[in-house]
């Protein structure tokens, strides 16, 4: 597992989708991981120290834990399968560690409200993170290596993706309805 950051959030034009740049914590690595705008907005909110006048779902994930007292202990980025990304969420509770399946982008959530470190298992830096030469790299070029990888997908894996998304999101919003 390699240990990443979050280098920032930014918009795709192309797909008119939310992207979080992971960056490798001691390299220059980045991992480009397509998100929904629900948390596109989460994300960025605590990055900037806002808060919302009552809890976000991922607020309130991380706020049960820990009434329970289970300790979120990491999150991992730990495949790309079908052009979207796995993650597992790990906590703790007595001694005893559960890795729970996540989307990438909710896990990344709750680590910024947990102040948790986020990783990466090693295939996927392998087979998806974009390198840049240098000490210093600068956004602009960072941007136009992303363009050229841009250059080498699809329309149809940004729409396999979106359906994902789209279905994940109508899901949750069904879980919703049934609840109200």
């Amino acid at each position: 597992m390699v240990e990443m950051t979050i280098y920032g959030v930014s918009f795709d034009l192309v797909g008119k989708q939310p992207i979080v740049l992971l960056k490798t914590a001691d390299g220059n690595r980045y991992l480009p991981i397509w998100i929904g705008h629900p948390e596109a907005a989460a994300i960025l909110m605590k990055l900037q120290g806002a808060s919302a006048p009552r809890p976000l779902t991922h607020d309130l994930l991380v706020n049960i834990l820990g009434e329970l007292e289970v300790d979120i202990v990491r999150v991992t980025v730990t495949e790309l399968r079908e052009n979207t990304f796995h993650a597992s969420i790990t906590v703790a509770q007595g001694g005893n560690e559960v890795d729970i399946d996540s989307r990438s982008s909710d896990a990344i959530a709750v680590a910024v409200r947990a102040q948790v470190p986020i990783y990466a298992a090693d295939d996927v830096i392998e087979e998806s993170a974009i390198e840049m030469e240098g000490d210093e790299v600068n956004e602009e070029e960072i941007v136009d290596e992303f363009k050229r990888f841009l250059d080498k997908v699809s329309a149809e894996d940004f729409a396999e993706a979106e359906v994902e998304e789209n279905e994940a999101t109508d899901e949750e919003e069904a879980e919703r309805e049934d609840d109200a």
